[in-house]
């Protein structure tokens, strides 16, 4: 495995793979590895050349938000990822990513500001600029994210077909621990005693999806039983939950068709996020 600071070392090294008609996966990360992440360079691995970015992205946090604390630990990752086989880790420091002069932004209208983005003002705007950089830098032919950071899914796969970008968007299912906490960096931001309260999310929806297996189909119902499930549990403050279809995140009113479940919780210091698919006849 090899690891790349500079942009151009790293387009050289993907054009060098794909003048050998060798595939390239990407996964974008901000490190601190944990299964999830692994998870995502197992599935990129159906490529020929794997591509790990490992760049914690300073303009997708807001003010006072964790850009500082966000856990790092640099050699680990790197020793995490060349044990499932990953081919190169990309990881530059931010000058070389946001030069001096730097004043473009991508802005996916709408889908950004609603969810996390209501809570995190221009946090997808980060998101949706870092990413379209990449996928410029390193021209994959496909890309893998999480299913756990649902709406970031939804507004790359957006940014991806409105820019013409020739790389398919692959979502992997979300990793959990053996109780159903969604794996996360910010986890390790939990006390004991929050940790236990962390599995609250995962509860709250396992119970929408138990109404809707049972035929409701009313998403007011639906909400209802996942705000409950959140406001038993003293440690947890639910920021949002929202009821919407699984492309443009629009709310709905009918349960049909592929419906998101997707919630925001804060525990501590942590705030964690969650979702549900449902696939409704």
């Amino acid at each position: 495995m090899k690891v790349i600071r500079t942009k151009e070392e790293m387009r050289r090294a993907v054009r060098r793979a794909q003048a050998e008609d060798r595939t390239v996966g990407l996964v974008p990360t901000m490190g601190f590895f944990h299964e999830g992440h692994l998870e995502l360079m197992r599935r990129a691995s159906e490529c020929d050349v794997v591509v790990v970015s490992l760049f914690v992205n300073p303009t997708q946090f807001g003010e006072g938000e964790d850009f500082t604390d966000y856990p790092r630990d640099f050699d680990r990752d790197c020793a995490m990822a060349e044990s499932v086989g990953v081919d190169y880790v990309f990881a530059p420091e931010p000058s070389e990513m946001y030069p001096e002069g730097f004043t473009t932004r991508v802005v996916v209208e709408k889908m950004s500001d609603l969810m996390c983005g209501a809570f995190r003002p221009g946090h997808f705007i980060g998101v949706a600029t870092v990413v379209a950089k990449l996928f410029n830098i390193m021209p994959a032919d496909r890309a893998y994210f999480g299913q756990k950071d649902a709406q970031q899914l939804a507004v790359i796969r957006a940014m991806a077909r409105d820019l013409d970008f020739d790389i398919e968007i692959v979502g992997v299912p979300t990793v959990r621990e053996e109780d159903g906490l969604a794996m996360s960096s910010r986890n390790t931001y939990l006390e004991a005693d929050e940790r236990a309260a962390a599995t609250v999310l995962h509860r709250a929806l396992d119970r929408a999806s138990e109404l809707a297996e049972k035929g409701e189909r009313d998403p007011e119902e639906l909400r209802r039983a996942v705000v409950d499930t959140i406001g038993a549990e003293p440690l947890a403050r639910l920021e949002y939950v929202n009821i919407c279809d699984n492309i443009y995140l629009r709310p709905t009113a009918d349960l049909k068709g592929e419906i998101l479940i997707a919630l925001a919780v804060r525990i501590g210091r942590a705030r964690l996020i969650d979702n549900v698919i449902l696939r409704i006849e």
